[in-house]
Order: structure tokens, then C-alpha cells, then sequence
């Protein structure tokens, strides 16, 4: 539960990060998703083998954290966290793909390794996109963004929801712990049948919150319109940075800049 605890204070300290004031979060919410969009695109459309080509793109990451002074280590600890999950995707490949692809003296790695090497790539770049987005704009902005976008209100109004009241559902878990832990005897282990009648206290618990929270939400007027502080206004500056960002984004995703790199100075040694 202690971690349940330290991932709250995570989840709090990513919307302080976006309260933050510099170019990168004063940018238009619209400008940083469709950036963020066609970021994702550029990586996942890359062959499967295919790994050197996408280095740059972490350069670009690292640039646009340096200038939102978006702590790295702190999102290099959230790509640890879900990185499990991308290792279980590629973690066969090494057994079904054993094709050549390239000979390093004695040692032959196949394209199974390469595929894997790949797939975790693909992965920290996109999740770590996602949440610098996260990061410099808001959850709350980033929905209203999409809904000017053009996504339904509801899908919107649903990952907003889901967002902000997991706080509240870590809550509830962290006083039913701590009310258990104070009675039991021995700090005792908690046992599987312990276990699910906690989860179904925490079910009963969450529907009756919903409940009176969705009645506040009427008593105050919500109809569903995602409203923040910040005003969506696109300007000239945020103009020049999306076509900057597009034509780098595009230029990195054709050419191979890392061979073209190599190639040139393989050629400038005698």
C-alpha cells in the first residue's frame, strides 16, 4: 500500500510539473497533442528491425524536457514502472524470429533481438512523449484540447473523470489499509479471503462516492463541458513551432540520420 501511497504523490507532483511557466507550457494545448500525435505516428510506423533511425527522437525528447525543465529521472522512473508490459510483448521474439541479421565477430544477433531491442524503442519514446504532454499541459487542458479537435465530449468527459477521481479511489484504499492495519493483531499477512472482502468494501465504496460526487457535480451545474483556467488561443509563435516541429519530426522519420552520420565520417577517416 506504501506504494499505492508514493504513486498518489507521483500523480500530484505531474500536474505541478504543468502548472510550471515557460514556452513549452505556454504553447496551445491543440499545438502540443498534434505534435504529440504525429510523434507517435513517426515512431510507430518504423519497420520492425529498425532501431538507429529512431535515436533521434529521443534527442528530441531530451531537448523539449530541457526546455520545460521537465525533471528526466522522474520520467525515466515511470517508463521503469510499465516497462513490464512491453517487455512481455516482445520478450518471445528471440525464440520465433531466428534470421541472421547481423554478425559481430563469434556472436550472430538475430531478428528476434533486434524486433525486441525495437519494441522497448518504440515504447519509451511514445509513453515518454505522452507523458511530457501530460507533463507541460494538464490532463484537464489535454481533454479540452482533444475536444476542440474534434473528439466526442464524452469520451472526453470520461478520461477526465477517470483521471481525477483516481485520487479519490487511492484514497478510499488508503484508509480501509491503514483502518485494517490497525486492527490486526501482529501486523498479521493479509490473506486472499481478507483480501476480497476488502476489494468488495472498495467496489461498495466507490459506487456510493460516484454517486453523491455526481450529485454535487449536478447540484453545481456540470453539463459536461471541460473548462479550465488557461484560454485556448493559437498564436503566430505557436504556428512557427508546429510547422518547426513537424518538418524536424518528418525529417527524422526520412532519413536515417544516425547511418547517414556514420556513413560521413567512415568517409572523412583516411
Amino acid at each position: 500500500m506504501a506504494k499505492i501511497e508514493s504513486a498518489f504523490f507521483d500523480l500530484s507532483y505531474l500536474e505541478a510539473l504543468a502548472a510550471r511557466n515557460t514556452a513549452i507550457h505556454r504553447t496551445d494545448p491543440r499545438i502540443k497533442v498534434l505534435t504529440t500525435a504525429l510523434f507517435v505516428l513517426c515512431v510507430v510506423s518504423f519497420d520492425k528491425y529498425v532501431i538507429s533511425a529512431m535515436l533521434p527522437f529521443a534527442l528530441f525528447l531530451v531537448i523539449l524536457m530541457g526546455l520545460a525543465t521537465i525533471p528526466a529521472d522522474y520520467l525515466l522512473k515511470k517508463l521503469v514502472i510499465v516497462s513490464p508490459f512491453a517487455i512481455m510483448v516482445g520478450i518471445f521474439n528471440p525464440l520465433l524470429d531466428q534470421q541472421p541479421m547481423l554478425h559481430l565477430g563469434a556472436f550472430t544477433l538475430t531478428g528476434g533481438w533486434l524486433s525486441f531491442f525495437s519494441i522497448l524503442l518504440r515504447f519509451s519514446l511514445t509513453v515518454g512523449a505522452v507523458l511530457l504532454l501530460i507533463a507541460t499541459t494538464g490532463f484537464n487542458a489535454v481533454c479540452m484540447a482533444m475536444v476542440k479537435l474534434g473528439m466526442p465530449k464524452i469520451f472526453a468527459v470520461q478520461l477526465l473523470m477517470l483521471y481525477r477521481y483516481i485520487f479519490v479511489l487511492i484514497d478510499e484504499g488508503l484508509r480501509m489499509h491503514q483502518a485494517r492495519t490497525l486492527r490486526s493483531f501482529h501486523n498479521r499477512a493479509m490473506g486472499l479471503k481478507t483480501f476480497g472482502h476488502l476489494v468488495g468494501q472498495l467496489l461498495l465504496r466507490t459506487l456510493d462516492r460516484a454517486q453523491r460526487i455526481h450529485l454535487a457535480m449536478l447540484c453545481r451545474g456540470f453539463d459536461g463541458t471541460i473548462r479550465i483556467r488557461q484560454s485556448l488561443q493559437i498564436t503566430a509563435r505557436d504556428i512557427l513551432s508546429f510547422a518547426g516541429c513537424c518538418a524536424v519530426l518528418l525529417l527524422f522519420r526520412s532519413y536515417d540520420l544516425p547511418h547517414l552520420l556514420g556513413n560521413l565520417l567512415t568517409g572523412l577517416i583516411p
